[in-house]
């Protein structure tokens, strides 16, 4: 997240407004609840992961062990099942 400059995207007198309440400090304003992403999906990390886990579980069906695809991808056993089992 960057900083922005009120004085550069606000209305005068908004900035004027803002100014009774905040002055010389950080304001957060939060994104609208229907415009909110999930996690990784600005950045396509959440799509990677899921073509990971599908190839993960391609490979356990055709008969990779699990000790193998926990070392082929650098996860532990547990997480490995994880992904195999989950829906």
């Amino acid at each position: 997240m960057k900083y922005l400059s009120a004085k550069k995207v606000l209305p005068d007198a908004l900035v004027k407004e803002l100014q009774n309440y905040v002055q010389g400090g950080y304001l957060y304003v939060p994104v609208e609840q229907e415009q909110q992403k999930r996690w990784g999906e600005i950045s396509g990390y959440r799509e990677e992961l899921r073509l990971r886990n599908r190839q993960i579980k391609q490979e356990y069906q055709e008969g990779v062990s699990m000790e193998c695809l926990s070392e082929r991808y650098g996860l532990s056993f547990y997480t490995i099942r994880k992904i195999i089992y989950q829906k």
